[in-house]
């Protein structure tokens, strides 16, 4: 089935390179601007006929490289060579600027000493740590995973971005452990999360092993 415009409808979309199949949530859609180039359409609401790709780094540049996205538009579609990187810096940032809002929303904590707490409290759904917090730092992250939840499941821990980018969106230095509330934000932000996981075919949150209880001996960032 198709709109107006020539694009499908119904519940599913197709893969301009793949030929699968998938809900539009499942997938990305593009669009053509004015002049005719390519335009990354995240929240699927650009006007005109889309094309789909699965909401893969891969699959992206292989649409680039076959000239799939002409085939898709059926007309000249001039796709940008480093396509798939500006996706990637989108979501990236996508991440990035939910985290700033969740922070003036109160919804969430950075520090390891605040973040330690309120895990025991089990005040907290989600962890976040900087991909540089070297092995102290992924040690305190595996035991905020468990703390509060003796008989699990554990916190989901977010290792996509490093301290730098972690304290431009919550506006402080050097942030390596921070957390998101329990509710509606955290899901909201660890839904962005995988989701570029899932672009860049990695898994964006991973579990620590549960061990021994491991007294902390450093203390809270700085910030």
């Amino acid at each position: 089935m198709t709109d107006p415009d020539g694009e499908e409808s119904g519940p599913e979309r197709t893969c301009v390179v793949t030929g699968e199949k998938h809900p539009p949530e499942a997938m990305l859609r593009f669009a053509l601007s004015p002049a005719g180039e390519v335009t990354p359409d995240l929240r699927r609401k650009l006007p005109g006929r889309g094309v789909w790709t699965l909401p893969k780094a891969a699959i992206v540049a292989q649409a680039v490289k076959k000239k799939a996205f002409s085939r898709g538009f059926k007309r000249e579609a001039a796709a940008p060579a480093d396509l798939a990187e500006r996706i990637d810096a989108l979501l990236a940032n996508d991440a990035l600027q939910f985290l700033s809002i969740a922070l003036k929303a109160g919804a969430v904590i950075a520090g390891a000493s605040k973040v330690e707490a309120a895990a025991r409290a089990d005040k907290v759904e989600v962890l976040i740590t900087a991909l540089d917090a070297g092995a102290e730092g992924e040690r305190l992250s595996t035991r905020f995973a468990w703390a509060g939840r003796p008989d699990g499941p554990p916190r989901p821990i977010i290792r996509t971005f490093d301290s730098t980018q972690l304290s431009l969106a919550l506006g402080r230095p050097f942030v390596i452990h921070a957390a998101l509330a329990t509710g509606a934000t955290a899901q909201a932000f660890l839904e962005r999360a995988r989701r570029l996981g899932v672009y860049r075919g990695v898994s964006e949150t991973e579990n620590g092993p549960k061990g021994q209880e491991i007294r902390a001996e450093g203390q809270d960032e700085n910030g």
